[in-house]
């Protein structure tokens, strides 16, 4: 397959996976995003520029993770190699789980999509399977992707060299109000879910699938029903030795009413707060003065970034030089 484009330009925004109880199924995009410019070169060297976040950190060569991944799609794909110029405008933190990783990766595939004669050959379904390869699940990858809520799942039947998994969008109540609580420290993916046990009791699996079902309800229809349908045993109690900060703040909000989560794998705390206007005439969510009095004042680093939620997902556009 030969190339169309020389230039294009990504757009993906950050994610947030579990959401409680939907561990490595539910994931929704939220609206703060990386945006990357892609030239393809007339000759083999690999240029990587980096703004914002991980400038100064991530490789800027054939290691950097659009790179590789973009690599990897126009592999699956015949189409040729070509040396890159990338321009990354990064806003996503870095490893604190909202999935920076998968917004990488699902830039690259896009820019392969943007840059090969046929577009369909990495249509959604193929993008999230190669992202899930490339990512090792597809809970991040899916909302990155396709924006929204979704619920991503693996399928029985054989997909060939990619994995055999799907993803289906759904719509958030327009009063769901996610807000990002965001701690100065970093935690790796592989640490959040080294200390998680190889089996759990089945009364936990079984209130977990209840709350998971009940939350897809809540974000979809009844967000008076969120507190309740956050609830988690599978993963959260078992992390707090590595983020107990993240968890104390989780605990200090859910006593508050406010339905607060560890983001992915964390440390950032997300809360699903919900509108105050229509309830009771007044602007704002029921997370302000909570997350206000959680902190007595004093945020000592923590940002906190109230993100609607991105009903769009991963774009790509053709540029004119």
């Amino acid at each position: 397959m030969r190339l169309r484009a020389a230039h294009v330009r990504v757009r993906v925004p950050a994610t947030s996976a579990n959401l409680g109880p939907g561990f490595d199924a539910l994931g929704v995009a939220l609206g703060l995003h990386d945006e990357i410019d892609v030239r393809a070169l007339g000759t083999p060297e690999v240029r990587v520029e980096v703004t914002g976040e991980g400038a100064g950190e991530v490789p800027d060569g054939e290691d950097h993770l659009v790179v590789r991944a973009l690599r990897a799609a126009l592999d699956h794909v015949g189409a040729p190699q070509t040396g890159l110029h990338l321009v990354c405008r990064n806003r996503v933190p870095h490893g604190r789980g909202l999935g920076s990783s998968a917004a990488a990766v699902v830039a690259g595939i896009l820019a392969a999509r943007g840059l090969v004669a046929d577009p369909a050959a990495l249509d959604d379904d193929v993008a999230l399977a190669l992202a899930t390869r490339l990512e090792g699940h597809p809970d991040n990858a899916a909302p990155a992707l396709l924006g929204g809520l979704t619920v991503a799942w693996s399928d029985d039947a054989p997909a060939g060299d990619l994995p055999p998994v799907r993803a289906a969008r759904l719509a958030v109540h327009p009063d769901v109000a996610p807000v990002a609580i965001v701690p100065p420290g970093h935690l790796s993916t592989h640490a959040a879910r080294g200390v998680l046990p190889a089996q759990v009791p089945h009364a936990d699996a079984a209130w977990q699938a209840g709350r998971a079902a009940l939350l897809v309800e809540a974000l979809g229809r009844r967000p008076d029903l969120l507190l309740a349908a956050t609830g988690d045993r599978l993963h959260q109690g078992y992390r707090r030795a590595v983020m107990p900060a993240s968890l104390a703040l989780v605990d200090a909000l859910r006593a508050r009413g406010v339905a607060a989560v560890v983001s992915g794998a964390g440390p950032t705390v997300l809360a699903l707060a919900r509108r105050a206007g229509e309830r009771d005439g007044t602007e704002g969510t029921d997370a302000d003065a909570a997350v206000a009095d959680a902190f007595g004042g004093v945020m000592a680093g923590w940002r906190v970034l109230p993100l609607p939620v991105d009903a769009t997902g991963g774009t790509v556009t053709t540029l004119l030089d």
